[in-house]
């Protein structure tokens, strides 16, 4: 069993992007720039944000953190983000999600121009990553392609069970594995809350991505032998033995399942990382553009 190390991989993709911005610098030419919107005081939510600021600074990008409290209307939040849209500064824009009840999730996405969607999620990318052009690909989904790339982790031929479908990581990941391309050719299963003999299907994969958002749904009795498993799931689940009050869990049952595993991806140090280094990549694709 190898673990596939996301901080290991995240600091590469880091370490690489860094090269770039500083001859960037050194030619004159533009710095990355991201602007992040952040909604609300959620806990996850200021924890993703301020690990993006962090990393925008370390990599040497320009960042610009927004807030707003939970309860600002959504023509306040639409109108800041076309303000952003205008700014020739910004290269990149990203609303961290969830958003309070009031707000459009959908409208907020349409609303942001598809050149500075780094978070890969306006209908006009995901059109074009299905057609197989090039487009921001969602940063969660693009993060395990770059892990599977670094590890060298052969696709072709394999049979993928992704369980969840959402517009963030399940769907696209499905897509993406299924494409003609270097970390694709698999024969792809995509199974959701609906899906009859969830069990069995785990048991005929040969890569299975679990991103459902329950904490420990896939257990050891759900894994074939050698398989490759990317666990996108995490969740916070109390635990009064820990400082925090809390324990991160991802959606595989890790300590029964990772022996049984060729590969697989920890939480935290997994995909989590591997999100962020994937946002920067596209943020500096929306300079090079």
């Amino acid at each position: 069993m190898q673990i596939l190390d996301g901080k290991l991989v995240a600091q590469a993709v880091k370490d690489d992007l860094k090269q770039k911005v500083t001859i960037l610098k050194q030619e004159g030419k533009k710095t990355p720039h991201l602007a992040a919107i952040l909604v609300g005081t959620n806990g996850a939510s200021e924890t993703y944000v301020a690990s993006k600021v962090k990393t925008c600074e370390e990599i040497g990008y320009a960042s610009t953190l927004i807030r707003f409290e939970d309860t600002v209307d959504e023509a306040t939040l639409l109108s800041k983000i076309r303000e952003l849209n205008e700014d020739a500064e910004v290269d990149g824009i990203l609303v961290q999600l969830p958003l309070p009840k009031q707000i459009s999730e959908e409208k907020v996405i349409n609303t942001i121009v598809a050149e500075k969607d780094v978070d890969g999620f306006h209908p006009s990318n995901i059109g074009k990553m299905v057609q197989g052009q090039p487009a921001y690909i969602p940063a969660t989904p693009y993060g395990i392609l770059l892990l599977l790339d670094h590890y060298k982790i052969e696709t072709k031929g394999k049979h993928a069970v992704v369980i969840g479908r959402s517009n963030i990581v399940g769907r696209p990941m499905s897509i993406l594995l299924s494409q003609n391309s270097p970390t694709g050719n698999c024969t792809v299963t995509l199974c959701h809350s609906h899906t009859k003999n969830l069990k069995e299907l785990c048991l005929q994969a040969d890569i299975l991505v679990a991103a459902l958002g329950r904490p420990e749904f896939l257990t050891v009795d759900m894994v074939k032998e050698g398989a490759i498993v990317i666990d996108v799931g995490i969740t916070r689940v109390e635990d009064k033995t820990k400082k925090k009050g809390y324990a991160i869990k991802g959606d595989v049952a890790y300590e029964t399942v990772a022996p049984k595993c060729s590969y697989i991806t920890p939480v935290p140090g997994g995909v989590g990382a591997m999100t962020i280094a994937a946002l920067m990549q596209n943020t500096y694709q929306a300079v090079i553009r």
